[in-house]
């Protein structure tokens, strides 16, 4: 560092690099600093345009509330769905569901826009709603009051048709002649109920008097009620919703005597 002098005596440290060649003790310098106002004019642009471009990216586009609705209602269980979730630039970190106000332990997998809620009491009232936590805050989605069915609403029966083989022995015979595909979903149009070639979230019931084929393994696999068409027939004739058990294609065995036989 060189140290420099001023006319008024002030004693100002300047890097001798700076200095040009052959100064020494005793020489006088002119040093000239000057204000690059175009350069701060152009830097303060910058800034504002940056600012500007972040605020018009995360700042003014906010999540939306998700949308909610049913998607299908029986008697014990009820299917939420909300529409795709509209984050803009934000990132989701957790959905929770509520019935009524408490919130469930339960929760969707991330990238799946339903849930399906059991265990729920026979013809009973929830509310359900549902929030995301976001890195831009939370937000809730619209309340809907929901009424589990009674045992004479068949409406929420939605069967998948497993292997229907119309020369099934087993259903020849006495009091339990073979349907056709055909004549069971004319059931179904009667009581009100649906049906579908796969087995889906909503699928209530497999409907088939032969083991075997995709569907029939789907049903397995989600534990779904694998039943004879006779159970259909005799929600019709009843007018009310069945037990399944009586009716498994497979028929299950009981605890105790499963454990006795051991």
């Amino acid at each position: 560092m060189a140290i420099l002098l001023t006319e008024d005596h002030h004693l100002i440290e300047f890097p001798s690099l700076l200095l040009p060649p052959g100064v020494t003790s005793g020489s006088i310098v002119n040093i000239g600093v000057n204000r690059n106002y175009d350069q701060e004019a152009a830097q303060r642009r910058e800034f504002w345009e940056l600012q500007e471009a972040i605020l018009k990216e995360f700042g003014r586009n906010k999540p939306e509330p998700p949308r909610l609705h049913v998607k299908h209602v029986t008697q014990t269980s009820v299917i939420l769905e909300w529409e795709a979730l509209v984050l803009h630039q934000a990132k989701l970190k957790a959905l929770n569901i509520y019935r009524n106000g408490e919130r469930l332990s339960q929760n969707a997998p991330i990238g799946v826009n339903y849930i399906k809620l059991s265990g729920l009491d026979l013809n009973h009232e929830y509310e359900f709603y549902i929030t995301i936590q976001t890195t831009a805050g939370a937000f809730t989605s619209n309340k809907i009051n929901v009424k589990t069915h009674t045992l004479e609403n068949l409406t929420g029966i939605n069967v998948c048709f497993g292997i229907l083989n119309e020369n099934n022995e087993s259903e020849r015979d006495g009091d339990n002649p073979s349907h056709s595909k055909q004549e069971l979903v004319d059931i179904l149009e009667r009581i009100g109920a649906r049906y579908s070639d796969h087995v889906g979230p909503d699928t209530t019931h497999l409907l088939c008097n032969t083991q075997g084929g995709p569907e029939y393994q789907k049903a397995l696999e989600g534990s779904i009620p694998i039943v004879k068409p006779d159970w259909l027939t005799a929600c019709e004739k009843t007018g009310v919703l069945q037990a399944a058990l009586p009716y498994y294609l497979v028929p299950q065995t009981p605890v105790s005597e499963e454990s006795s036989s051991r």
